[in-house]
């Protein structure tokens, strides 16, 4: 008897230390699985931290090369603006002084040709019919002609007058002084006594050759013709307003 007692207490001993042993096994898996998922967690955690910093890492480069390509770009165009602008710079000096060289050209050209109204010292002529009562010789002697006026041009002319106008109208190389009866034409309008005649160059040449010992002026003056001489410091030469005539010359095709 005493030793089933003993065998049947042994029996609930362990019943008893089985059913301990059941709440404590799944305490300690739930215990497991815990720290498995926690750990789990925290490696998907710092999986996603990884992700997203590398990504971060990655749009962060990704823009920094953005910007240099830009950069350089906007920098390339610079640079090839200020080259174009550099080439307009000449481009511009080079037009500007080959415009220059022109218009010095043509404004000497238009001086020569008599298209230029001229300013400057020089002398100016008086020539008029004189006083027949006075003359000595034939009456159409004291009378101012074609052939008196076309003389005193010529005579300065010579002594390098670089513009001259009888009575406005300026004397260019086709200029034809005439006389159609008792009327003067000059550049084909009609002219009158007195004649002023302005001529723009050196005065004291001007004047000497005018002048001179045994001038055409000294014998205008000894027929009896009223002519005299001035220098001045400033007289106006208009331009020619007529048509250059070619009778023979054309131009070449």
């Amino acid at each position: 008897m005493l030793e089933k007692h003993i065998l049947d207490q042994t029996n609930k001993e362990e019943k008893f230390v089985k059913k301990r042993q059941i709440p404590i096994a799944i305490g300690t898996v739930c215990l497991l699985l815990t720290l498995g998922i926690c750990v789990q967690v925290k490696t998907v955690d710092n999986s996603i931290t990884s992700v997203a910093k590398t990504q971060a890492e990655n749009e962060l480069r990704d823009s920094v090369l953005k910007w240099k390509e830009n950069y350089d770009n906007a920098e390339s165009k610079l640079e090839y603006k200020e080259a174009e602008l550099e080439k307009l710079r000449k481009q511009i000096s080079s037009s500007d002084e080959s415009s220059s060289k022109i218009s010095e050209q043509l404004e000497q050209n238009n001086s020569i040709l008599g298209y230029t109204d001229l300013t400057g010292s020089g002398v100016v002529i008086t020539a008029q019919d004189g006083d027949y009562s006075t003359s000595k010789g034939l009456a159409s002697l004291y009378i101012v002609h074609d052939g008196d006026l076309i003389a005193l041009v010529n005579a300065l002319k010579n002594a390098g007058a670089e513009a001259i106008s009888i009575n406005g109208q300026r004397i260019v190389n086709s200029t034809a002084i005439t006389c159609v009866g008792n009327t003067t034409m000059i550049n084909g309008e009609k002219v009158g006594s007195p004649f002023i005649i302005n001529a723009i160059g050196n005065p004291e040449k001007l004047y000497g050759q005018i002048t001179m010992p045994d001038s055409y002026y000294d014998k205008m003056k000894s027929d009896g013709v009223s002519v005299k001489i001035e220098k001045v410091n400033s007289i106006d030469v208009p331009k020619y307003t007529g048509l250059y005539k070619f009778d023979y010359a054309k131009t070449i095709e």
